[in-house]
């Protein structure tokens, strides 16, 4: 299948619509546009919506609680055995992995960082591609690593709708761009092209 650029695409628009989990992963340079993403998103947007943001060791950020106050979802930072719920727009915690079990629940993992990062991107992808497969939407957005490329290119092999955010539209675009080169991504965008897709 060949990366794709986005167009009138209809068959996206069906993967899209299809997907009852969406994963947005990010790391330096995302803290707009995944501001602008849990803005936008609608109350009752019909699936499950999970970020996994990078962020420093042991450093405290109120990143949480910005997003929670403008969110139109409810929204709550993973706790360890969370039940994934409809609607509901979910923040994997610092200083823990986060992982989708079979049974559809959460778990938190404190084994070694994976890319520098914990969370990893790459963890989480993983999980989902092996519990969701194809029920999954993935979105790869800016960073400074490679943390998220292995496990985006597991949930394309699962059948899961991947997309990278186009790099030269990323403010740190080697998190994007490693994704792509290594095959993960089934659509590149830029920023206005995801949040077209998203509110369609």
């Amino acid at each position: 299948m060949s990366i794709k650029k986005l167009g009138p695409d209809n068959k996206l628009l069906e993967r899209w619509h299809d997907a009852q989990i969406v994963l947005f992963g990010g790391s330096a340079g995302s803290f707009k546009i995944l501001f602008r993403i849990i803005k936008d998103l609608p109350e009752k947007l019909g699936k499950t919506v999970i970020l996994i943001i990078h962020r420093k060791k042991n450093f405290f950020s109120e990143i949480e609680k910005l997003f929670a106050e403008n969110s139109r979802m409810y929204m709550r930072e993973i706790e360890d055995k969370d039940i994934l719920k409809t609607n509901t727009m979910y923040i994997a915690p610092a200083n823990y992995h986060t992982l989708i079990e079979d049974g559809g629940y959460f778990s938190l993992d404190v084994s070694e960082p994976v890319w520098y990062s914990k969370p990893s991107i790459d963890v989480t992808f993983e999980s989902a591609a092996e519990v969701y497969g194809n029920k999954c939407a993935a979105i790869l957005l800016s960073g400074a690593n490679q943390d998220g490329a292995g496990g985006m290119l597991k949930l394309r092999e699962s059948g899961a709708l991947t997309i990278a955010q186009e790099p030269a539209d990323a403010e740190m675009p080697e998190m994007p761009r490693s994704a792509i080169n290594l095959g993960a991504a089934d659509y590149i965008l830029t920023q206005d092209e995801i949040f077209k897709l998203l509110l369609s």
